[in-house]
């Protein structure tokens, strides 16, 4: 095989989200895999609506994820030669004007459902003689373009689907250019993916039944066809559309609330897969790893428990190194390697480290029970000398155990809540050494 050439192509009108990430990280993954080249295409053809800020934000995700590029466009750039192509189809009989209006459109579609046959366009338009065409464009309307299907059945082994076809002459000709002269989707992604040399379209399944009609427009502009695959879409845990959530499933909201990359990478990657749901520490590990074999067929159930306790496994196993910088803004003591050590078990994100150094270096309210008061008052004397370390809060303990007769939980909670002011928290022994003797004898009174 060789090396794959593939693209992520999204629109600059908003932030990406689980769903664009998912679909970028597959297509990343495959050409890293298979020493390939991933392309970023900015699908801006929509002037109104796209923006060089979401543009950069959405390039900022990417990079903060790790996605990135061997070579990226802008489709905005590209009209002329999407015009040139427009030509040539209109120069072989394959694009052709029509006329109807959306609410005309709208009383064909419901006259043929009716009859009980499918909603394809009829082909009026081919009908209108010059004269015809002339009068309707006199009178005020403009045609939009249709590429003109050739009614076979068009065929692909897709990597994720298997074999699929689709018989062209139970789908409309589909729409081009709009009466305003602007371009729809297909036409553009068809041009750039030829002159890319894309050799996969990796997509959603939602994009299926488009195939057959691009299929046949790679054809007529002497390109050919990329492989595909489309892959089930992300649905929510209880089975149902993502679509109202979506919004808060952006990778910069993600991000803001603390779940790291590699733990939205981690999922996404292995979600519907045959492959467990495991954290890894790269993305070209996750590379290694990917194959179109291993995605199943069933949508994919999109659960953010899942992806949070993802998140809280990656923290509890992170380096010092790799939280270092993050630390540092929590809190000045906090860029330390023994606390982050200490307490990053017990944070589900790096920014819940910020309490814990409030704990240890802060002045928390201690929590002492009236039963526990003399007990309190008499710990400091037992406190071995010198500089504690992490094994003075076991001797500590012994001595008290020997010195009062508690043990268990009646000697270990009331020095962690007269310590700490909580009743659970991080390993005590080391606690104990980060806090220091001036302040456990201070928190003890």
């Amino acid at each position: 095989m060789t090396a794959p050439i593939v693209r992520f192509a999204p629109s600059p009108t908003g932030r990406i989200h689980v769903g664009n990430v998912r679909t970028a990280l597959v297509n990343w993954l495959f050409a890293q895999g298979q020493a390939g080249k991933f392309v970023l295409r900015i699908d801006d053809t929509d002037l109104e609506r796209s923006t060089k800020e979401s543009e950069e934000i959405l390039k900022a995700d990417l990079t903060w994820l790790g996605l990135t590029w061997a070579e990226t466009f802008n489709q905005s750039e590209r009209f002329a030669i999407y015009d040139k192509a427009a030509d040539k189809l209109r120069a072989m009989g394959l694009l052709y004007p029509a006329y109807e209006t959306a609410e005309e459109l709208d009383v064909k579609r419901k006259i043929a459902q009716s009859r009980g046959r499918p909603p394809v366009y009829d082909r009026a338009a081919l009908s209108l003689t010059d004269a015809d065409r002339a009068g309707l464009e006199a009178s005020g309307l403009k045609p939009h373009w249709r590429f003109k299907l050739s009614g076979a059945r068009v065929e692909w082994n897709d990597l994720v689907r298997g074999p699929q076809s689709i018989d062209t002459s139970s789908v409309s000709d589909p729409v081009l250019i709009r009466e305003d002269g602007s371009y729809l989707y297909t036409l553009p992604s068809v041009v750039d993916d030829i002159e890319a040399s894309i050799t996969h379209v990796v997509r959603g399944e939602d994009h299926v039944t488009n195939s057959g009609a691009q299929i046949e427009i790679f054809m007529a502009l002497g390109g050919k066809a990329p492989e595909m695959a489309h892959m089930p879409l992300l649905v929510g845990a209880d089975g149902s559309a993502l679509s109202k959530r979506i919004g808060s499933l952006s990778v910069g909201q993600l991000r803001e609330q603390g779940i790291e990359a590699m733990a939205i990478l981690s999922y996404l990657a292995k979600l519907g897969t045959s492959d467990n749901i495991e954290p890894r520490s790269s993305v070209t590990e996750l590379a290694a790893e990917f194959s179109f074999s291993k995605i199943g067929r069933a949508p994919a159930r999109f659960d953010e428990a899942d992806l949070e306790n993802l998140n809280a496994a990656l923290v509890h196993a992170m380096p010092f190194a790799e939280a270092q910088a993050r630390l540092k803004d929590i809190d000045p003591h906090a860029d330390n390697e023994a606390f982050w050590l200490a307490v990053r078990e017990n944070c589900a994100r790096v920014s819940d480290a910020a309490n814990w150094a409030q704990t240890v270096f802060g002045a928390p309210s201690p929590d002492i029970a009236a039963e526990d008061k003399d007990f309190i008052a008499g710990a400091a004397a037992h406190l071995p000398a010198g500089e504690l370390t992490t094994a003075s809060w076991s001797e500590w303990t012994n001595a008290l155990k020997a010195a009062t007769g508690r043990k268990g939980k009646g000697l270990f909670m009331p020095l962690r809540k007269a310590l700490t002011g909580m009743e659970h928290g991080p390993d005590m022994g080391a606690v104990l050494a980060l806090i220091g003797r001036a302040k456990v004898l201070e928190r003890l009174g």
